[in-house]
């Protein structure tokens, strides 16, 4: 079996860790990590720390300050192939050339559905009871190249993110061997067909509406769990008892000690809460 040079990119310490296990076991040889400063906390706030010191001491380390600077230090790792997954920045045409089998990405959805950075979010947000996971080709778009590998998941019940993120874990690491496997085989990759694309939530979808039917309402608290804000609010947000509150978890059933609310439709039970510090917009 030939064996591959191979750069991981991605700003997800969990994520490095897995794909540096996975290619291993897969007889290639990880070279190095790619990473980027996360000023936003947009993925969970890892510690850089931890890239830097829980990684294998083996594995040379470039973190790019700027695009430009990406195609120069992939080129000094001489990779034949990167393997990506969680990093926010639109790979420009000269570093997606570095490597000769190409960049392939790990995108939690059903591609060509879902599109864009957020997917689990607005797949909690529609009620949809599945979502997947797809490696795909990288080109010059986002999320629209070639599929290599793509498996379904359950939404199953909403929960905290770092329970969601864990229970998917292992399913992201096996389609990762599909993919490479299908790389290798020289297995055409499936262009994909339509789609669509959906970015961060705004402010407009901060606020939450309790005239609305409470299962949307529901939703939608547990969807911001699953997204960082783009706007000047970062919801759910509520006014209750004169103050304004960040709804952090719900429930459509009866949670003893918790605050019911009424929606169109009937109740909904707010379980976690916390204060927001940003008044809730009056409606002109």
């Amino acid at each position: 079996m030939t064996s591959w040079r191979v750069v991981i990119v991605t700003r997800i310490l969990p994520v490095a860790l897995s794909f540096h296990a996975a290619l291993r076991e897969a007889g290639h040889e990880p070279v190095g990590l790619l990473t980027i400063r996360d000023t936003d906390g947009r993925y969970g706030g890892f510690d850089l720390s931890g890239m830097l010191d829980e990684l294998p001491p083996e594995l040379d380390i470039v973190m790019p300050a700027r695009r430009a600077a990406i195609a120069p230090l992939l080129d000094s790792l001489h990779p034949d192939l990167v393997v990506c997954m969680g990093f926010p920045w639109k790979v420009p045409a000269d570093a997606l050339a570095v490597p000769r089998l190409g960049w392939i990405n790990g995108h939690p959805s059903l591609l060509p559905h879902h599109r864009g950075p957020v997917p689990v979010a607005w797949a909690i947000r529609n009620g949809e009871e599945e979502f997947g996971v797809t490696f795909h080709r990288m080109d010059a778009e986002l999320d629209t190249g070639p599929i290599l590998a793509q498996r379904v998941l359950p939404v199953g019940d909403l929960c905290e993110p770092d329970e969601f993120y864990g229970r998917m874990g292992p399913a992201v690491i096996e389609v990762l061997g599909e993919a490479l496997g299908n790389l290798a085989a020289g297995v055409e990759a499936a262009v994909q067909d339509g789609g669509d694309y959906q970015s961060f939530f705004g402010d407009e979808d901060a606020v939450l509406d309790f005239s609305r039917p409470a299962v949307e309402v529901h939703r939608l608290v547990w969807a911001w769990r699953f997204t960082i804000p783009r706007g000047e609010l970062h919801g759910a947000l509520a006014e209750l008892d004169g103050g304004t509150v960040r709804v952090l978890a719900s429930s459509l059933t009866e949670v003893e000690g918790t605050t019911r609310v009424e929606c169109a439709d009937g109740p909904l039970w707010l379980v976690e809460t916390e204060p927001a510090g940003t008044a809730v917009p009056t409606a002109v």
